[in-house]
C-alpha cells in the first residue's frame, strides 16, 4: 500500500475528531473520502499532509512512518477548496513554484509547465493573469501546481466545492479521465456525494471521526451499511422493520423483501423507485403532498394516515397532481435490509 493510516487519532478539546481510522490507500487508486461537515474527513486529509499531528496512531508512506517527516518533505500535492494562487504571479509562476522549491532549472520548469497546461486544457495560458481566469481556468491551474513536482500521493479538499453544478459536473470527468491516464493515486475529500462518486474507485464514509462504510460506490449505493449512511446517501425510505422470510413487518404494512435477506429485528431501506403508484383502492393508501421535477424523473412526497412518510420516483408523463390519491405497493428489487 503507498499510504496506509493505523489507528489515526486527532483530539480537539478533548473531543475525538479522527477516532482511531484504519484506512489503506493503493498505488494508482483514487479514494474519494465522504461526509457531513464535523466527520473528520479534512481532519483526515491535514494528517497525511502533515499539517494536523496526531494524538495517537501512525500515518505511513510506502511504510515509512511520517511522523517525524516535515509537511514540504512528504511527496505529497495538496489542493485546496479555494485553490489559494498566487495573485502576484502569472499561471506560469503558479504552476511552476513547487518545481522551484525543489530546484529545478528553468528550463525544466517551462517544459513541465507546457506539459501540464496542455494536460488540464489550458495550452498557452502560462502568461496569463490569476485574476482573469474564471473559477474553472482556477481550479485547473490549482491542479497543475499541484500536480507539478510529480507526487507519490494527490490530495484534494473538496476541490470542485466552490463551482457551479453544470461545471462541477463537467470537470470531475474531466479529472477522472485525468488520473486514469497519469495513473495518480489520489485521496480525496468532499460532501458532494455525486461527486465523489464520479470519481472514486472506492468511496469511504465518515462519520464523528470514524469510517463508517468503505467500498466501491457501487457497493457503497447498492447496500448502505446503515440508517446513517443511506440518509446521507440522499435516501429517506428508511424505517425499522422485523423481517420474517421474504417479508418486512414494516410502519407502512408487510412489505417484500429480497430472498436470503437477514433476519429478525432490522433496518429496512426502499429506494424510490420501489415505491410502485397505483389506483387509490390498492395498496397502502397514500396523498401526493409534493413533486418535484427532476430532469429525467419526477420525485413525488406520499403520505400514507398513520406511517411515515415515502418518497417515490415517476415517469412525468405518470405522475399525479399534488392532493391526488394513490395506492403504494413495494418492489422488493429495490428494497434492501441494511445490517
Amino acid at each position: 500500500m503507498l499510504l496506509r493510516l493505523e489507528g489515526a487519532t486527532v483530539r480537539f478539546g478533548g473531543r475525538a475528531v479522527l477516532d482511531g481510522v484504519d484506512l489503506a490507500v493503493a498505488e494508482h487508486e483514487v479514494v474519494c473520502v465522504l461526509g457531513p461537515s464535523g466527520s473528520g474527513k479534512s481532519t483526515l486529509l491535514r494528517a497525511v499532509a502533515g499539517l494536523q499531528p496526531l494524538d495517537a496512531g501512525r500515518v505511513l508512506l510506502d511504510g515509512r512512518d511520517q511522523t517525524k517527516v516535515p509537511a514540504h518533505k512528504r511527496e505529497l500535492g495538496l489542493m485546496f477548496q479555494d485553490h489559494q494562487l498566487f495573485p502576484q504571479r502569472d499561471v506560469g509562476g503558479n504552476v511552476a513554484f513547487g518545481l522551484r522549491m525543489h530546484g529545478h532549472a528553468r528550463h525544466e520548469q517551462g517544459e513541465r509547465v507546457r506539459e501540464l497546461l496542455d494536460l488540464v486544457g489550458l495550452p498557452g495560458a502560462a502568461r496569463r493573469a490569476v485574476a482573469s481566469l474564471s473559477g474553472g481556468e482556477q481550479q485547473r491551474v490549482a491542479l497543475a501546481r499541484a500536480l507539478a513536482p510529480r507526487p507519490r500521493l494527490l490530495m484534494l479538499d473538496e476541490p470542485l466545492g466552490q463551482l457551479d453544478r453544470s461545471l462541477r459536473e463537467r470537470l470531475v470527468v474531466e479529472l477522472r479521465e485525468l488520473f486514469g491516464r497519469l495513473g495518480t493515486t489520489v485521496l480525496a475529500v468532499t460532501h458532494d456525494q455525486g461527486e465523489a462518486f464520479a470519481l472514486a474507485d472506492r468511496v469511504v464514509v465518515m462519520r464523528d471521526g470514524r469510517i463508517a462504510q468503505s467500498g466501491t460506490p457501487l457497493e457503497v449505493w447498492q447496500r448502505p451499511a446503515d440508517a446513517f449512511v443511506a440518509r446521507f446517501l440522499g435516501f429517506d425510505n428508511v424505517v425499522e422493520a422485523n423481517v420474517a422470510g421474504d417479508v418486512a413487518d414494516t410502519p407502512w404494512g408487510k412489505t417484500p423483501v429480497p430472498s436470503g435477506s437477514p433476519q429478525g429485528p432490522r433496518t429496512l431501506l426502499v429506494r424510490p423507485a420501489g415505491v410502485l403508484l397505483a389506483d387509490a383502492e390498492d395498496g397502502l393508501p397514500c396523498t401526493v403532498t409534493a413533486r418535484t421535477f427532476k430532469g429525467s424523473h419526477v420525485t413525488l412526497h406520499l403520505q400514507p394516515a398513520d406511517a411515515p412518510r415515502l418518497e417515490a420516483a415517476c415517469p412525468l408523463r405518470l405522475a399525479p397532481e399534488v392532493g391526488a390519491a394513490v395506492g403504494v405497493s413495494f418492489d422488493p428489487a429495490e428494497t434492501v435490509v441494511l445490517g
